[in-house]
């Protein structure tokens, strides 16, 4: 797995939010190279993808990365150079099982969702921290 530094709550956030937690694990679909790239596709059940969402992020194998595509039960990352050089993803291939970390803002988004009134309004969402003035 790959380990990051903690984000400091004093500082700028210049990433995504990754808490470390796995949420189930999924399978390399495919890994193909474009470029000077490696477009990986990953299928996790159906679930997971409801936290999926393109231009969002998902954390494998610990590496947060970008959502490009998704499509049924599957989504698709682009890794760069230095991501293939940092992380164990470069060691992946299909059919390979890896960890996944869904988005947890969607998570807090559903819960709140469920929670005890089903009308979320903009006050709603400043008087919990979700929005400011």
């Amino acid at each position: 797995v790959n380990l990051e530094r903690p984000l400091k709550l004093n500082g700028e956030i210049g990433g995504h939010l990754v808490q470390g937690h796995i949420d189930d694990t999924g399978r390399v679909a495919e890994a193909t190279q474009e470029g000077g790239a490696v477009r990986m596709v990953f299928q996790v059940k159906p679930d997971l993808m409801r936290y999926i969402v393109p231009k969002g992020f998902v954390a494998v194998d610990g590496a947060s990365l970008t959502v490009t595509e998704k499509e049924g039960n599957t989504f698709g990352v682009s890794l760069v150079g230095y991501t293939l050089e940092h992380t164990v993803l470069a060691e992946r291939k299909s059919g390979d099982t890896v960890n996944i970390e869904v988005d947890i803002i969607g998570k807090y988004v559903e819960s709140l969702g469920k929670s005890q009134s089903t009308n979320i309004t903009s006050e709603f969402l400043r008087e919990h921290g979700f929005m400011v003035n």
